[in-house]
């Protein structure tokens, strides 16, 4: 520890689980509260949390990110796709396929690991802020600059890491598009507070928190052909509401995963709302991001697909559910898609 950083953030928990650990809050999901949330299945039914991995179609939420694109396989001479293996050996009835994709990793439904967001802060207090993230950890080499995989891949907190845990604990999910509908709403520590009240929803140390907005719903009735509107849709947390990030920190919960894009409000979804300024003027553009990601070590899930669990939960008079939802163990990968599950 001493080695690696000298001072942490205000408000952050490096070091709480050890020197150098990479997993962060995922270490609260214990084997018995994993015991305890697989409690939560009494009928039986899995909801596929996940949007078809080319939703939400085109490039209206971030310009930076693409669909998946196809790229063909060889076997030869031959596009190894629908073939017929006769064509290599006439004994053979096999009719065989097989593809490559490229494919941004946060561009449906994903976790972000710790790599995603760091910041830059005097961890070494030798004066000059460096870049660094979850627990003091570096992403590249700081002699080259280059990182797994040359200018690219983190040599730490990949989301891999957090794929090795398994990500299995109880899911509580807070229906927002029931109380708020699909305008945007900001929605800070208060309301927050105020609509799980109504729906007498409880969070414990280790939960999965996840915010049913209803973007996702509009995602998928827009059939991969989005507007613009979906920028300026549906709830989002304020991550510039200091008390929201106190109840994070104390409620204990896992991750958070939203069915929206951020989670939080961001320059990305309409207008630019300016960085999160400390007394030097300075500071994160995504506040929610740094105090979960890169001070506390809470993994945050984006552009899920919750609708049906939720209506069936407000039916059932339920919040509660097991999830499943490990990322791709992809080394050196700062966030992942996932394909969740939640069991009733």
């Amino acid at each position: 520890m001493g080695e690696r950083w000298k001072n942490r953030p205000d408000g952050s928990n490096w070091g709480s689980f050890g020197p150098d650990d990479q997993q962060g809050r995922m270490n609260l999901v214990t084997a018995e509260r994993r015991r305890r949330a697989a409690a939560e299945v009494r009928e039986g039914i899995a909801f596929c949390l996940s949007l078809p991995l080319d939703k939400p179609g085109g490039s209206v939420l971030n310009a930076n990110r693409r669909p998946p694109c196809f790229h063909p396989v060889m076997r030869g001479s031959e596009i190894y796709f629908n073939l017929a293996l006769e064509c290599t050996d006439p004994r053979l009835t096999d009719v065989g396929s097989d593809e490559a994709v490229t494919l941004y990793d946060q561009y449906s439904t994903h976790w972000d690991g710790f790599a995603h967001k760091g910041s830059l802060f005097d961890a070494d207090a030798d004066g000059t802020p460096e870049r660094v993230f979850y627990n003091g950890f570096q992403i590249v080499d700081p002699a080259t600059g280059e990182g797994m995989a040359g200018k690219v891949g983190a040599t730490n907190v990949s989301v891999a890491t957090m794929a090795e845990t398994c990500v299995q604990g109880r899911g509580v999910l807070v229906d927002l598009r029931h109380h708020l509908g699909d305008g945007r709403t900001e929605v800070g520590y208060e309301l927050l507070r105020r609509i799980m009240e109504a729906d007498q929803v409880t969070i414990e140390e280790g939960d999965f928190l996840c915010l049913h907005t209803g973007l996702g719903q509009l995602i998928m009735q827009q059939a991969g052909k989005p507007d613009a509107s979906l920028r300026t849709a549906c709830a989002v947390l304020d991550g510039r509401d200091p008390r929201l990030l106190e109840w994070i920190s104390e409620s204990g919960i896992a991750a958070i995963a939203a069915d929206n894009l951020a989670v939080e409000r961001s320059s990305t979804l309409g207008a630019d709302p300016g960085p999160h300024l400390d007394p030097h003027g300075r500071g994160p553009g995504l506040p929610l991001h740094e105090h979960c990601l890169f001070k506390l070590g809470v993994h945050l899930g984006e552009l899920w697909y919750l609708t049906r669990l939720a209506e069936w939960l407000r039916v059932h008079r339920r919040s509660r559910f097991f999830l499943t939802a490990p990322p791709l163990r992809l080394p050196g990968a700062a966030g992942a898609p996932a394909t969740p599950v939640g069991t009733v």
